[in-house]
């Protein structure tokens, strides 16, 4: 089964070849059969792990469990609905002069996106992972940047200064557990995740717990996680807003999932207590900034990534509660998350091309301009204030409900309260955007269609997973929460 992680490893460079020949039709169809298949290997490798096996390749270098299936998914189902979606959304800029090097430089930074953000799952060490998680970086800035203007350039900017920081924080995390492992494992060792849990009862406490903290703030400055958020707003508001999809549903997510590879170390050494507190905090306090400045936002796209900064908070949250039911439910938040997130972007890049203005109070009547997108976009604002039926109402009841099990009452009640913050904000945003009157004279119709077909995609997951989760989907998280040492 090695081969099949060879196989989800390199097909997306074979979309970045694709698309180095310039050639529109092809690098179209080659970014979409290559998320497609990413999506399809994505689901054939989770089956192969989903009750708690793995995947090696013959070198060792790519590894899957069930906690990396989990991120792996949500990375691949966002790369085929992108790929989808930038068809139609790019065909929208075919008459600016530049258009055939611009969308060349598009679907190759696309692709080359997409397989970094495969390589973060399949990571079988820190080393590698510390490597993927900062290619991820690199090439995303590109993407920022990608239109050029003053605006892009400066979110781009902001965003290298600020994760820079973070993944030396990280590179230092990385530091000191091979310290703490030197000695056990042996000074000139590959840093595997499974030479650490091995080894877990021989580690020095303090060491491991110093480079956990590190960790947290070094990749959460890629999570999004408050105080070290504030690029997160402007590179989501300057980038493709399918670019913003991917930053948002799998980015972010992947940066979670490294802080998770020490946490899981953390919890085998010194146990649950520290690394859940720690969690708990960060979770907390991101939750809190992104629910007041949900509330006041002017812009529509940076209004979407104060509301990523909130579900990373819920997610964290959901791993910090440490009960079994809690962690279910925030790693099928990953995936819910994705899948809502990538709705709400592309609803909101159809409003960008039909209106023209990244502006709130600018957008109205967006239910009657765009028939199909606008009430697709207000259905996702809907599922992502946690609203019945949608897929993140199953996933932040069980962390909920998780969190009164333990029981974790102060941390539970903010929770609940800061989510409601973010609910009336967001919910009353997009229904002034899609229900108020429509302007006359404003053009009707969808720009796409291809750009439709990725929403309701997108929608079918949303309410999927809001009305059942399928077996083999949940013995994946049962077995990925167990590698988290969730306590029943």
């Amino acid at each position: 089964m090695g081969t099949l992680l060879d196989v989800l490893f390199f097909v997306p460079l074979a979309g970045v070849a694709a698309a180095l020949l310039r050639r529109r039709h092809l690098s179209e169809t080659a970014t979409v059969l290559s998320g497609c298949a990413v999506f399809g290997l994505a689901l054939a490798a989770a089956s192969a792990v989903e009750h708690g096996g793995t995947l090696t390749s013959a070198d060792r270098w790519l590894h899957l469990d069930a906690l990396g299936a989990v991120f792996l998914l949500a990375t691949g189902f966002l790369y085929a609905a992108c790929a989808v979606f930038s068809i139609g959304y790019l065909r929208a800029d075919e008459r600016r002069r530049d258009y055939l090097p611009f969308a060349g430089r598009y679907f190759t930074y696309l692709n080359l996106f997409g397989w970094t953000m495969v390589a973060v799952p399949l990571m079988n060490d820190f080393a590698t992972l510390w490597i993927a998680v900062e290619l991820t970086t690199i090439v995303s800035v590109l993407l920022v940047a990608l239109d050029r203007t003053d605006a892009a350039l400066e979110a781009a900017w902001k965003y290298v200064l600020i994760a820079s920081f973070g993944l030396g924080m990280a590179l230092l995390a990385l530091v000191v557990l091979y310290a703490a492992g030197s000695g056990p494992i042996g000074l000139a060792h590959i840093p595997r995740f499974g030479s650490y849990l091995a080894a877990a009862r021989d580690l020095d406490a303090t060491q491991v717990k110093l480079a956990f903290l590190l960790a947290t703030i070094g990749f959460g400055t890629k999570v999004g996680f408050a105080p070290l958020h504030t690029w997160l707003p402007d590179a989501h508001s300057e980038a493709p807003t399918p670019v913003s999809a991917l930053l948002s549903g799998a980015l972010l997510a992947n940066a979670l999932y490294a802080i998770l590879r020490f946490y899981q170390v953390t919890v085998a050494v010194s146990g649950s207590g520290f690394p859940r507190h720690v969690l708990l905090v960060f979770g907390t306090l991101s939750l809190l900034v992104a629910a007041f400045f949900v509330l006041r936002q002017e812009s529509y796209k940076r209004l979407l990534a104060y509301s990523s900064i909130e579900h990373m908070g819920v997610i964290a949250l959901g791993v910090g509660f440490g009960v079994q039911l809690a962690v279910v439910g925030a790693l099928l938040h990953v995936i819910n998350h994705a899948a809502a997130k990538s709705l709400a972007f592309f609803g909101a890049g159809s409003i960008l091309r039909r209106f023209d203005t990244k502006e709130i109070d600018q957008v109205r009547g967006a239910a009657t301009a765009l028939p199909w997108s606008g009430p697709m976009f207000l259905a996702a604002a809907l599922a992502l204030s946690g609203l019945p039926v949608s897929g993140i109402f199953r996933s932040e009841f069980q962390i909920v409900s998780g969190g009164f099990a333990r029981p974790d009452y102060v941390w539970v009640a903010l929770l609940v309260v800061l989510v409601n913050l973010a609910f009336f904000g967001l919910a009353w945003h997009a229904a002034r955007m899609v229900l108020t009157p429509h302007g006359k004279g404003r053009p009707r119709g969808e720009t796409s269609w291809w750009m439709v077909t990725a929403m309701v995609g997108a929608l079918a997951v949303v309410i999927w997973l809001g009305v059942s989760v399928p077996g083999g989907l949940s013995s994946l998280l049962s077995s990925a929460s167990a590698l988290l040492g969730s306590s029943r």
